[in-house]
């Protein structure tokens, strides 16, 4: 059976996971999540830079995936390039959903929403160029709603106010009124599907981008059918993650591990999720 490492700086990247174990292959899912970092959209570019490619690095060098997927849009528009060059297996990122969004969208509005990072980048602007250069695509950017997602696997409240907040300046900026496709462009949002469907003022069609991740996984390892299997689940700050151990263990984890900090990023097996 072949290994996947999934990698986000929180819990956003179990969309993703959700998607791959779903897609009916046979593969070890294992998850890391940088979450001491947590939310990467407030670092820099330097600092995620000389960060991810060193930590997935070491990951690779202790959990021996044949595939590691970068289920973080922030990451993925800033350091992809250089965990390609820095790992010696093939590295699948998320794109932001835009082009199947500019395919079903029929008033010609879309709804973006991202976290404001990814809102600016010219990596954003150069996929609307290419993909949706005839549609209108209002921007709404939240740091808040990554928290939402977070809060929500902890078993706490999920966020209303962020949601409302997105809702509001989504729908409500010029041309929002229009809008019939949200792209979803950070992983963490699709977690909170319902929540803001629900607070969304019109019916829309939600888009994000974890079964063309699945899809692309298949292709690249030729993977065989079967039942997707988790396995371990790792964690840069472990004692600030332990509230959400029900949720990794609702999909079949079945070990935690702490990732010491930077330099070395040692990984160390805590328990078994039944007894951590």
């Amino acid at each position: 059976m072949k290994r996947v490492l999934v990698f986000d700086s929180g819990v956003g990247g179990l969309s993703v996971l959700d998607a791959i174990a779903a897609s009916g292959h046979a593969l070890e899912l294992d998850y890391v999540a940088d979450n001491a970092w947590l939310p990467y959209g407030l670092k820099s570019d330097a600092e995620l830079r000389a960060r991810v490619p060193a930590l997935l690095t070491r990951m690779v060098e202790q959990w021996a995936p044949e595939l590691v997927v970068v289920a973080c849009n922030t990451a993925s528009t800033i350091v992809l390039d250089a965990v390609r060059s820095a790992l010696a297996i093939p590295v699948v990122g998320v794109v932001p959903p835009i082009k199947p969004a500019a395919a079903l969208t029929r008033t010609g509005v879309i709804g973006l929403l991202a976290t404001p990072a990814t809102v600016r980048r010219a990596y954003t602007n150069d996929l609307i160029t290419q993909f949706a250069p005839d549609k209108r695509v209002v921007r709404f950017g939240s740091s808040a709603l990554v928290e939402a997602a977070e809060s929500k696997l902890r078993g706490e409240p999920s966020g209303e106010a962020a949601i409302t907040e997105a809702m509001e300046g989504l729908f409500g900026a010029p041309g929002g009124g229009e809008i019939d496709v949200v792209a979803l462009a950070c992983t963490h949002f699709p977690l909170l599907a319902q929540e803001l469907a629900a607070a969304a003022p019109r019916s829309c069609v939600w888009l994000d981008s974890g079964e063309a991740i699945a899809r692309r996984v298949a292709n690249v390892l030729i993977s065989s059918p079967g039942q997707a299997r988790t396995h371990r689940a790792a964690f840069t700050d472990a004692a600030a993650a332990s509230e959400l151990f029900p949720a990794f263990q609702a999909r079949g984890f079945t070990a935690a591990a702490a990732v010491s900090g930077a330099p070395h990023f040692d990984v160390q097996l805590l328990s078994d999720f039944a007894s951590v």
